[in-house]
């Protein structure tokens, strides 16, 4: 499984998968942080946007916290190339 490090923004206005200005990836998801809600949001969003099961996404550190470390079972160029359509 391969790591993605990103920060998440709950109870944003809408649903999207963002770089800022440094490169770090940045998902903005509608849900609010309650008892876990986002966190499970999130795992339905990505899987949902990269078309992959949500058995191929666990979020291996920051459960509390925005700054997240996702592992997900695909390569490091699989990941490449679903993040590369959010590049601008």
């Amino acid at each position: 499984m391969t790591p993605l490090f990103v920060k998440i923004k709950p109870g944003s206005f809408k649903d999207e998968i963002v770089f800022d200005i440094e490169g770090n990836l940045i998902i903005k998801i509608r849900e609010k942080p309650i008892d876990g809600a986002a966190n499970d949001y999130l795992i339905k969003f990505l899987s949902k946007e990269f078309k992959i099961n949500k058995s191929n996404i666990q979020i291996e550190k920051g459960l509390t916290s925005p700054f997240k470390k996702l592992l997900l079972n695909l390569t490091s160029e699989e990941i490449e190339v679903l993040l590369s359509k959010y590049r601008k």
